[in-house]
């Protein structure tokens, strides 16, 4: 056994029952899990590891909760950056259809290095395009030499353009082959057990590419092995409302009952257009909404109505989304924006704070992913932490109250990031990989792809 003793942290913000922030604070980890939290003074005086974290704020890993890693590899493709959703699609459907394994992988690797820098120390991913040879332990073998603790989403699209769909035909794939993949990647990867680092969901994309009989199958499937949880897009746009009602008579939330995914194994990326019935609906169930304010600005999506959302018991957790609609992986930015435009959206400086922005980014996350063991910093809680430098030009002036500090001014990178009791993040660099040779490969791929030449 090991253990590390983090100390003097200047504040310690443990997101526990109390919504502790502990001057002078530190925590006690032996192996993977936190035996003591709480002043300096009152904590171990020895560990096999000791970090002194004076001039440091130290928080919970922060859970992101929807993305599209494989994006990383299109950010800012000219004929995409001024279009509303379903245009922006239709114009990177042709360039993804060009992916293969190892543009998967690396882009998977980089856009998890990315959120480790940020302070992310869970994240999903939903990868819906299997194009050439592409897998899901792509992603899967990227995101783990990170060191990130990782809920895979096995995503699909069966309905293309011929059949009343979005995507082009020659992105999508068969039903019968989309549900026999998602069985053997659940029967291979998935690990229920309490700290554990790798879980499966099944992710059919959205209502305008996936079947209700394929949300219905995969919702059947899910639901015969414990923990393995349901994702989807809904409600991102009005045009993806005016779908829903064109093609099955239903508004995003309704259909969504229709088909089953409504519950507290169930959630949905964006909500940004559901009705305020439907909001009641998810609270009642405990359907989560992984809420991506910088994409859906981005986009001209809207702006999801999150404290409404918060104030009728819907669990909601933050996502950066695809890099191609956000063109970053900034965890604690999306904390950010997501503050700021609930403000711009109200009219209102109280509707959310920073403590609240942050409660999103770590407890409101680790819920929507259905873990109790992530998300705060309290004995029994998987030794998840990052520490940010509270020396940073960024903070200057700010340290009348480095908490809202964090949120409030610009978004910085951590200086530390525990995940699992190990580090993956040490004094500004990541531990497991040289990240500039990761970048040039990575942006090799990215012209390849986008020029449609082999790489």
């Amino acid at each position: 056994m090991s253990t590390l003793l983090i100390k003097h942290a200047a504040v310690l913000v443990a997101m526990d029952d109390e919504r502790r922030e502990i001057r002078d604070g530190g925590l006690f980890v032996r192996d993977n899990v936190i035996e003591a939290v709480g002043p300096t003074a009152e904590l171990p005086e020895a560990a096999d590891e000791v970090l002194d974290l004076s001039g440091h704020i130290v928080l919970p890993g922060l859970v992101n909760t929807h993305h599209h890693m494989y994006q990383s590899l299109t950010r800012v493709i000219p004929g995409g950056q001024n279009q509303e959703l379903f245009h922006w699609l239709r114009a990177l459907y042709p360039i993804w259809a060009g992916l293969r394994s190892e543009a998967v992988y690396v882009s998977a690797k980089l856009a998890a290095a990315e959120l480790a820098l940020s302070g992310c120390t869970t994240s999903s991913d939903h990868l819906y395009i299997f194009p050439n040879d592409v897998k899901l332990e792509d992603e899967i073998r990227g995101v783990g030499e990170v060191g990130l603790r990782f809920h895979a989403t096995r995503g699909s699209m069966s309905l293309g353009e011929s059949k009343g769909g979005l995507p082009p035909d020659s992105v999508v794939e068969d039903e019968d082959d989309i549900l026999a993949d998602s069985q053997r990647v659940i029967e291979q990867f998935h690990d229920n057990s309490r700290y554990a680092m790798l879980r499966i969901a099944l992710a059919p994309c959205s209502p305008f590419s996936v079947t209700r009989d394929l949300m219905r199958e995969s919702a059947k499937l899910a639901r015969s092995y414990p923990g393995v949880r349901l994702h989807t897009h809904l409600a991102e746009t009005k045009p993806d409302v005016e779908y829903s009602l064109a093609q099955f008579g239903l508004l995003p939330g309704d259909y969504a009952e229709d088909v089953g995914w409504i519950g507290g194994d169930v959630w949905h990326a964006h909500c940004v257009h559901l009705t305020h019935e439907a909001l009641d609906k998810f609270g009642r169930t405990g359907t989560g909404v992984a809420h991506c304010p910088a994409s859906n600005a981005r986009l001209a999506s809207g702006i999801a109505q999150v404290r409404e959302m918060i104030d009728r018991g819907v669990p909601v957790g933050l996502g950066v989304d695809g890099s191609a609609s956000n063109d970053s992986g900034h965890l604690m930015n999306e904390a950010r924006m997501a503050m700021l435009m609930q403000r711009a959206l109200t009219c209102d400086p109280g509707v959310m704070t920073a403590r609240g922005a942050l409660e999103l980014a770590t407890l409101g996350g680790a819920r929507v992913l259905g873990r109790d063991d992530i998300g705060a910093l309290k004995p029994g809680m998987a030794a998840d932490f990052v520490a940010y430098d509270l020396g940073d030009i960024a903070y200057a002036g700010a340290l009348h109250d480095p908490v809202a500090a964090l949120v409030f001014c610009t978004s910085i990178n951590v200086a530390y990031n525990v995940v699992n009791g190990k580090f993956v993040v040490r004094e500004g660099r990541l531990v497991n990989l040289e990240l500039e040779p990761l970048i040039e490969r990575h942006n090799a791929i990215a012209r390849a792809l986008v020029n449609g030449e082999a790489f």
